[in-house]
């Protein structure tokens, strides 16, 4: 069993499955009007764990369509991950409690370190801290704002508060189909010490091969989206190759 794993992603908007440009809410595809037949699909061609974000809940900075998000926890059998607008230890109890496997925490580590490390502290390996930068500084609030905060300094910090996941999403790369930022991605993961999931930029199955190189050096696996709903890769064979 290979230890770097091939996360399919399913972006939630108004509880259908979508894609943004670079977090651009008005550039929006609608890829298939339930998600939840996204995600069976995507557990049928052998994705071992599947990503799903709640972009109506990264904007309002709570859960929005935790519904769907619940009825496809309990519809696969392969664990999910959730992320989007996480702020309070109700917001994730609650996505636990409907069968979630790991929580996604992304702006709340910036804006509220409390919350995090309460987060950390309570959940741990169900928890991962998610990265979102530009240029080098952590992005926020659905990368709509730019702190003064540096990635590795941040992934640092909270590896010494418990965070045992990040998701490393390079906002330049994301939906551009340009391929992954695999020098950012292991830097960080060799700072932090942590097992690192790349996010943005996996356009071809070449992609996937370079990151998986690296799984030595703390790169888990790679969240793949636009990449699978345009065809570019197929999922059954990424996961048949990368092994």
């Amino acid at each position: 069993m290979s230890s770097f794993i091939i996360y399919p992603a399913i972006d939630i908007r108004g509880g259908k499955c979508v894609r943004l440009v670079q977090g651009d809410y008005n550039q929006e595809t609608v890829y298939n009007d339930n998600p939840l037949e996204v995600a069976k699909s995507w557990e049928e061609q052998g994705g071992r764990f599947i990503h799903l974000v709640d972009l109506d809940g990264a904007k309002a900075g709570q859960p929005i369509n935790h519904d769907i998000i619940g009825r496809i926890a309990a519809s696969v059998q392969v664990p999910v991950q959730v992320g989007g607008g996480l702020r309070t230890l109700a917001d994730v109890e609650l996505l636990l409690t409907l069968g979630v496997s790991r929580v996604i925490i992304g702006t709340a580590a910036i804006e509220d370190r409390v919350f995090t490390e309460e987060v950390l502290g309570k959940y741990g390996d169900k928890v991962a801290i998610g990265i979102d930068a530009r240029n080098g500084y952590v992005a926020t609030r659905g990368w709509l704002e730019t702190s003064e905060v540096q990635a590795e300094v941040l992934a640092k910090d909270l590896a010494s508060k418990g965070a045992e996941t990040f998701i490393f999403t390079d906002i330049s790369r994301d939906g551009m189909m340009q391929g992954p930022n695999v020098e950012a991605i292991v830097s960080l993961a060799k700072a932090s010490g942590r097992s690192v999931i790349a996010s943005g930029g996996v356009t071809k199955l070449d992609d996937l091969l370079a990151l998986s190189a690296h799984s030595g050096d703390g790169v888990g696996g790679a969240i793949v989206g636009k990449a699978l709903y345009t065809g570019s890769i197929n999922l059954y064979e990424a996961v048949t190759r990368i092994k």
